[in-house]
């Protein structure tokens, strides 16, 4: 970045494909080995409205902000999108959550950028699975979705209003394989047999 201006350094910003920037995507864009040097540039990006920044260490293009959903998957790792928030894209759930949920297996998390809510709810790594890149986003399969909400429901911790659930959506062949990979513990078992009896397993 020694041999950049300004100029050329929001040159190659435009023309990348990265939809959120870290501090090591832009030190790698940018070849600085000079920590003062990168910070320079970084504010200056910044201050003429080229750069945004989310939070510490994340920044996104100010006329290229990306998806809320693929955000909440730099926010906070390892995580990918669940619960109403997929219910909601697939189809399957018609209310739009005003919160951004997702599951990870680190801490439970809340917090709030531009304006938006991030929620991150604690999942056992044995439960980490059922999701697939999506237009960039790591997201729950719509069967996933379902169950990560069942699975909460039965704790007492999520709504699971099962009626409002457009369950035709749902591949019946992959619910019933993901639901033998779920726990058996007895507060969930009634769940997973209104689901079963909705669905017609």
């Amino acid at each position: 970045m020694e041999t950049l201006n300004i100029t050329s350094a929001a040159k190659l910003l435009y023309e990348s494909e990265f939809p959120v920037f870290t501090i090591k995507t832009l030190r790698d864009m940018f070849a600085t080995r000079l920590p003062d040097t990168f910070y320079v540039y970084l504010r200056k990006l910044i201050r003429m409205g080229i750069l945004v920044k989310l939070e510490r260490g994340i920044y996104v293009l100010a006329h290229r902000t990306p998806d809320a959903l693929l955000i909440a998957n730099v926010l906070y790792g390892p995580s990918y999108v669940s619960f109403e928030s997929a219910l909601n894209t697939h189809g399957i759930l018609s209310q739009f959550p005003y919160e951004v949920t997702s599951a990870t297996t680190n801490k439970p998390l809340q917090k709030t950028v531009q304006d938006r809510l991030y929620s991150y709810a604690h999942i056992q790594p044995s439960l980490y699975w059922g999701y697939e890149k999506v237009r960039g986003v790591l997201m729950a399969h719509p069967e996933k979705a379902l169950l990560d909400q069942a699975y909460f429901a039965a704790r007492g911790l999520r709504q699971f209003p099962l009626d409002e659930f457009d369950i035709s959506r749902i591949d019946k062949k992959r619910l019933t394989s993901y639901m033998k990979r779920m726990p058996h513990v007895p507060q969930l078992r009634g769940v997973l047999l209104r689901i079963q009896k909705e669905v017609k397993l």
